[in-house]
C-alpha cells in the first residue's frame, strides 16, 4: 500500500451517528522514529463507549478532536519497528484508530502497544479476552462480589460485556436472568450462554417479567443499558443488593439528558449499593484477568460470540450495528490480512 486511507471525525454527532459525520481522507503514510513502531491495522474493535469519545465534554479520555482518525482498539501486524522489543511481522494490539497505519509506542495511549500471544486469534484479543472481557471480569468479580445462591441481573446480556459477565456468575454457581433484545439472542444466552432465563425486552414487559424470572428477587443488577431497563430493576432490588453501572447505550444517541430513575428511594429502602467504573482503572491487572478468562474459555465453561464485518469502506456503518441491535456479540471489522 501506498498510502494510509482514514475516516475522519468530521462533526460531531447530535443524535445518532451517520456517515456524515465522517471524512474520508487518503495520506501519506507515517515514518516511526527511534522508540516507536508502525503499525498496518487488520482488524478494528467497536463498541459503545465510541459514541461518547465523539462529544466534547470531559470524560475519562479526551475527546476525538475534529480532523482526526476516529479512535478505536485494533489488531495489527508491525510493518516497521524502531523499537528492540518488536521486529517487523509481528502481530500486536494498540489503539489504531480508523485507518491503515499508525505510529505506535509502547505504555503510551490507551492500549499502549502489546504482542498479541501465539495461539491466541484477533477476534478472541479484540472480544472475550480484550477490553470487553476484562470490564465483565473486574465489574462482576471487583464492585458485586457474587456468591453461590445469589441472583444475577444482566442487561445488553447478549452483548460482548454482558454474555461474559452472565456467564462469570454462573461459574461463581448463581442465577442468572438475562435482558436482551430479540428471539435469536435470547435462545442464545439460554442454549449457549447457560443463563437460567431470559428477558426479550422487544416482546415483553421487562418489569413484569423481572418478578416473574426472579422471585426471590435481585442481589445484583449489572447494567449496561440504563434509562427504563435500570429504573424497572431498581424496583425488584432485595436487603443489600448490589447494581453495577457498566454502560447506558439507550441514552448515547439521545438529543437532551435522559431523565434518571424516578425509584432511586429503592436503594435507600433496600440499602442498597450502585455503583460505576471504568475499565482503564484496572488495566495494571489486565494479566490476572485474561490468565482465568482463558482457562475458562479452554476448559469450555465460557463462550463468546464475535460479529465480523468485513471492508475498510464498511467502518462507519460497521459502528451503528451497536445501536440499531444489528450485532450478536463483540463487533468487529476485518480490514486487511497479514502479509
Amino acid at each position: 500500500m501506498n498510502t494510509n486511507r482514514q475516516w475522519l471525525l468530521a462533526h460531531r454527532p447530535s443524535g445518532v451517528v451517520g456517515k456524515e459525520n465522517f471524512d474520508y481522507t487518503e495520506s501519506s503514510i507515517p515514518e516511526p522514529s527511534d522508540g516507536e513502531v508502525l503499525v498496518r491495522n487488520l482488524w478494528l474493535s467497536f463498541d459503545p463507549t465510541q459514541r461518547g469519545w465523539m462529544e466534547d465534554r470531559p470524560s475519562y479520555l479526551p475527546p476525538v478532536k475534529l480532523g482526526e482518525p476516529m479512535r478505536a482498539g485494533s489488531i495489527g501486524q508491525v510493518a516497521e519497528s524502531k523499537h528492540p522489543d518488536f521486529a517487523k511481522g509481528d502481530i500486536v494490539q494498540t489503539t489504531g484508530g480508523w485507518q491503515d497505519f499508525v505510529v505506535a509506542v509502547p505504555n503510551q495511549g490507551v492500549m499502549g502497544l502489546n504482542k498479541v500471544p501465539d495461539g491466541i486469534s484477533p477476534e478472541m484479543m479484540l472480544s472475550v479476552l480484550g477490553v470487553t472481557g476484562l470490564t465483565a471480569y473486574f465489574g462482576l468479580l471487583d464492585l458485586a462480589d457474587p456468591q453461590p445462591g445469589k441472583t444475577v441481573l444482566i442487561s445488553g446480556a447478549a452483548g460482548a460485556t454482558g454474555s461474559v459477565a452472565g456467564q462469570i456468575a454462573k461459574l461463581k454457581g448463581t442465577r442468572v436472568v438475562g435482558i436482551a433484545g430479540g428471539p435469536e439472542k435470547c435462545r442464545w444466552l439460554k442454549e449457549e450462554g447457560g443463563f437460567d432465563d431470559v428477558i426479550d425486552y422487544k416482546n415483553e414487559n421487562v418489569n413484569e417479567r423481572i418478578g416473574v424470572t426472579c422471585p426471590n428477587k435481585v442481589d445484583i443488577f449489572f447494567d449496561n443499558v440504563g434509562g427504563d431497563i435500570l429504573e424497572a430493576a431498581l424496583n425488584h432490588l432485595n436487603l443489600n443488593a448490589r447494581v453495577v453501572l457498566c454502560g447506558g447505550i439507550s441514552g448515547y444517541n439521545a438529543t437532551s439528558p435522559i431523565p434518571g430513575p424516578s425509584n432511586l428511594m429503592n436503594l435507600v429502602m433496600m440499602r442498597a449499593r450502585m455503583e460505576g467504573f471504568i475499565i482503564i482503572d484496572y488495566m495494571s491487572r489486565a494479566g490476572e484477568a485474561i490468565e482465568e478468562l482463558l482457562g475458562w474459555i479452554q476448559s469450555g465453561d465460557l463462550k463468546y460470540q464475535v460479529d465480523v464485518q468485513e471492508g475498510f469502506d464498511n467502518i462507519p456503518d460497521t459502528l451503528n450495528r451497536l445501536f440499531t441491535g444489528k450485532n450478536i456479540g463483540k463487533q468487529l471489522l476485518k480490514i486487511a490480512d497479514p502479509i
